[in-house]
């Protein structure tokens, strides 16, 4: 508590307790007599004249500063006229004006109060520098010239110098800020310093986190130089009384319920103020001997009355009293002694009393030793939750690391329209009528029909009359086309969760469903999903929004030229605008190089690659077989970090790790979703096979919980392409339009596919629902800004490194044979700091080497690779194989011949 100082005052002034007498000489050392070395040093008589030579000089330096700075806020503009005429002026200063206009015509008059001089050091300082708070230079020389001519102080030389060196930055960034909404007018005010900073600062965190920025460093200098007290200022001073008084009343019971801490206090004084006898005595005789040696600083000395000295030491006596009893207050509670009003410490005073810098007086150190051990015994046995680090700390930001990331904005998509749907009645009327008429050929009659326009395709729901087979309406498919000659007719008998039959008819003239128009509605913006995909607008023009976590892969096929390769980028594009590039990564395929390399300049802020790897999207099919294993050990070694969490999924994990519950020296870490996206799936199956299926297959199977979700595209929907192992684990499937009822089989399980219009007419399946939507178009143009967009912003250093995979016939991603000349540049210092430890684990070298997870987790590869540790075992941290560093040193000696 901020008064509990003040308390312990009153309270030992006014019990009246003794303490140990002191000598009249006093002098008590402390950490500001370090700051008063002047005083203590005799110098030489012509070191004292030289001193005061310096001194004379130092305040005409101040004088010079002065009178030149004052004068060129008056005459700055013809004063940088003559610089900028002489090209700086320095070459100049020593010229006539005679031999200077030999070189140039109609040189300015330089109308400084110092002339050249003036004008070229205002310049300097005030200009090129830092704008006013230059004047804080001349207070510097003036404060030190003064001390070393007539050995006072107008003000604390040192504090001076630390308090005049800091408010020249800060108030040059000051200036500089508020410049920017004065006036356009050259850097008078900041000086090139504080403009060219914050023009730094404006373009890292922008004019508001400059401001914010600026107000905590004041704040921080008043509470470090002033100790404010904030709370203070929303409370009355009556209640700042009320506390001290009450404070007063629990010291008093506090020390009559504690006698064995009253005897540890007496004793601390006792020995204090014997060992500040033997302190005083042998500075009084220093005193003596320097009073002998020197006349005039005896008689200065002299003058000053012994009562004079007795009570400086008195008033040092009752400082050290005071000090003494603040910090002994909870002493008793070391002894296992309750009082009344129970006095816990917390981790906070804790930290106070360990940063303390130890006294120099022995006996001060005695009196607050029984202190510390009691506060390093509740501190060990202090139980430090997760709750009190959230409380301390705040929950873990992963995205603070790129907070000024900007999402892409929906001006970067083009707006094909209102998206509103142009209803032809004619149309709609002729189209019910040749139904009914094609279904009374045939003897059909209905009761009821009612239709429902999409951007492409019009649902025409019939309700028969009764005794009518569903199966005969079924097999007029063609015919219902044939009358309405339209292509594309699908019926869908019965409907799903409705008593009625459905049969889709294309319009004539579809709309275009854009994706600014699905992205902008309300539906997408305010969306919970973890992974929300907005694929377009169903027959019902409403907006359909998946969740790709929820599906949890992905299957996409349709013939050539149908939609296939849109609908990709609508998916992107979609997490794009949703995600920030620390909660989600992509590992890109595209076996055909061109598809997805729009989006290569997102490298660093969404794409995952190998280790070592040049290219983030991968079109070479070896790197592919290795990029999918290397996705099958990232998942197995989050399940690791799963099991060691005790949770099921990732949602958990990171809502655990966000909480800081889960330690990062554990090995726990935040974890992104990782999306693999592979744009042609048959290339790799007919160039891989095996190699690439099997990875696929655990993936589809196993990584759902983990977060990484599966994006498979091909445009030969085959079942040597989809196999039965495929399809089992990807429940959902979308469908653009295939060329046979075999390839909609293939994919879907049922026919629909083939009678799809194309131009992004697709069938989404979901378990056994099958969902009709016309997929939403982003031209390539569109996708080129938006990756223009997010790779023109700060990202991270490199992609999303995933873990080195080792092919068993030696062709993998990273090879565990050891290499010197591809081993990381901190590798040798990474093994001293293992083998010091005795802790082979990752997280010891981020935290000591301050490296990134990616990084730090290759270089305990190589440890491993070179036998310095073990292999990895889960959770625990790896065996570290040398036993001192003078064996180490030797090995790395031999590494380095072998070189």
């Amino acid at each position: 508590m901020s008064n509990k100082g003040n308390t312990f005052k009153n309270s030992s002034n006014g019990g009246g307790a003794k303490r140990a007498p002191r000598n009249a000489g006093n002098v008590t050392y402390n950490k500001k007599e370090h700051f008063k070395s002047f005083e203590k040093i005799n110098f030489s008589e012509g070191q004292r004249k030289a001193l005061k030579i310096l001194g004379i000089f130092l305040l005409f330096v101040s004088f010079v500063l002065a009178v030149s700075f004052v004068s060129y806020l008056f005459t700055w503009k013809q004063d940088q006229s003559y610089i900028a005429q002489t090209n700086g002026g320095w070459s100049t200063l020593f010229q006539t004006t005679e031999e200077i206009a030999d070189e140039r015509i109609e040189l300015p008059v330089v109308e400084n109060k110092l002339g050249k001089l003036g004008a070229l050091l205002a310049n300097q300082f005030i200009y090129e520098w830092f704008g006013v708070a230059s004047f804080l230079f001349a207070l510097m020389s003036f404060v030190i010239g003064y001390k070393l001519l007539y050995k006072r102080s107008i003000l604390p030389v040192w504090k001076t110098l630390i308090y005049s060196s800091i408010s020249i930055v800060f108030l040059s960034v000051t200036l500089g800020f508020l410049q920017d909404f004065l006036t356009d007018s050259p850097h008078i005010l900041e000086g090139k310093f504080g403009y060219w900073t914050n023009q730094l600062m404006k373009a890292q965190i922008g004019s508001t986190g400059i401001a914010a920025l600026l107000v905590f460093a004041y704040l921080t200098a008043l509470i470090l130089v002033y100790n404010l007290d904030l709370k203070w200022t929303w409370s009355s001073r009556k209640e700042e009384e009320e506390e001290l008084e009450e404070d007063d009343d629990n010291f008093e019971t506090f020390k009559r319920s504690n006698t064995v801490a009253s005897a540890v206090v007496t004793r601390n004084e006792t020995l204090a103020a014997a060992k500040r006898a033997e302190i005083e005595e042998s500075i009084l005789d220093k005193q003596e001997e320097q009073i002998r040696a020197t006349p005039t600083q005896s008689n200065t000395f002299n003058e000053k009355p012994a009562n004079a000295i007795a009570a400086a030491g008195a008033r040092k006596r009752e400082e050290f009293a005071i000090s003494d009893l603040d910090e002994e207050d909870d002493l008793p509670m070391a002894v296992g002694t309750a009082p009344e009003n129970e006095i816990t410490f917390s981790v906070d005073n804790a930290e106070d009393f360990n940063d303390t810098e130890p006294a120099e007086d022995e006996g001060t150190a005695l009196a607050e030793e029984g202190l510390v051990l009691a506060v390093e015994k509740v501190v060990e046995e202090k139980e430090i939750t997760a709750n009190d680090l959230v409380a301390q700390f705040g929950e873990y930001d992963p995205k603070l690391d790129l907070s000024g990331y900007q999402y892409p904005t929906l001006d970067l998509l083009k707006d094909y329209g209102t998206g509103k749907i142009t209803i032809n009645q004619q149309e709609l009327e002729a189209n019910k009528n040749r139904i009914v008429d094609t279904l009374r050929n045939y003897n059909i009659e209905i009761e009821h029909i009612k239709a429902t326009i999409g951007p492409t395709v019009t649902l025409y729901e019939i309700i028969p009359k009764p005794g009518v087979r569903i199966s005969k309406i079924k097999n007029l498919e063609d015919d219902i086309a044939l009358s309405l000659a339209a292509l594309g007719i699908r019926i869908i008998a019965p409907m799903p969760g409705k008593g009625t039959i459905g049969i889709e008819v294309p319009n004539s003239s579809p709309e275009m469903v854009s994706m600014r128009s699905v992205l902008a509605t309300e539906k997408f913006q305010k969306t919970d999903m973890d992974l929300p995909i907005a694929l377009g607008k169903t027959i019902s023009n409403e907006v359909f929004i998946a969740d790709l976590s929820k599906m949890p892969h992905l299957l996409v096929a349709g013939a050539t030229g149908q939609g296939k390769s849109v609908g990709i980028n609508a998916i992107l594009t979609s997490l794009l605008y949703k995600k920030h590039p620390a909660e989600l990564k992509f590992v890109m395929v595209d076996p055909k190089k061109v598809e997805l390399s729009l989006f290569k300049t997102i490298e660093r802020h969404f794409l995952a690659k190998l280790p070592n790897e040049e290219e983030a999207i991968i079109t070479d099919t070896k790197k592919v077989i290795n990029t999918l294993n290397s996705l099958c050990i990232e998942m197995d070694q989050r399940y690791d970090l799963l099991k060691n969490a005790q949770v099921r999924n990732l949602k958990e994990y990171n809502v655990k790790f966000v909480g800081r519950r889960l330690n990062p020296e554990e090995g726990h870490r935040f974890l992104p979703f990782i999306v693999l996206v592979v744009d042609e799936f048959a290339d790799l199956m007919m160039t891989a096979g095996k190699e690439v299926e099997t990875p696929i297959a655990r993936l589809a199977q196993l990584a759902r919980a983990v977060g990484i979700h599966l994006v498979i595209a091909t445009q030969r929907p085959s079942v040597n392409i989809i196999t039965g192992t495929i399809k089992a684990n990807f429940p959902a499937r979308l469908a653009f339009r295939v060329l046979s009822k075999v390839d909609s089989r293939t994919i879907l399980d049922t026919g629909g596919a083939d009678q799809l219009i194309g131009r992004g007419d697709m069938l989404l399946s979901t378990g056994s629902d099958l969902t009709r939507i016309q997929c939403a178009f982003v031209d390539t143009p569109e996708v080129d800004k938006i990756s223009e967009f997010i790779g023109s912003q700060r990202g991270y250093p490199s992609a999303f490194l995933l873990p080195e995979y080792v092919d068993e016939n030696g062709e993998g991603g990273g090879s565990m044979d050891f290499d010197m000349n591809d081993r990381d540049q901190l590798f040798e210092d990474a093994a001293r700091l293992i083998v010091m430890h005795q802790q082979g684990s990752t997280s010891l070298i981020q935290r000591k080497l301050k490296l990134g997870y990616n990084r730090a987790g290759r270089i305990i590869d190589q440890l491993e690779a070179a036998g310095i540790v073990g292999p990895f075992e889960g959770s625990k941290a790896r065996e570290v194989l040398y036993p001192d560093e003078y064996s180490l040193e030797q090995y790395l000696e031999t590494l380095r011949k072998n070189d």
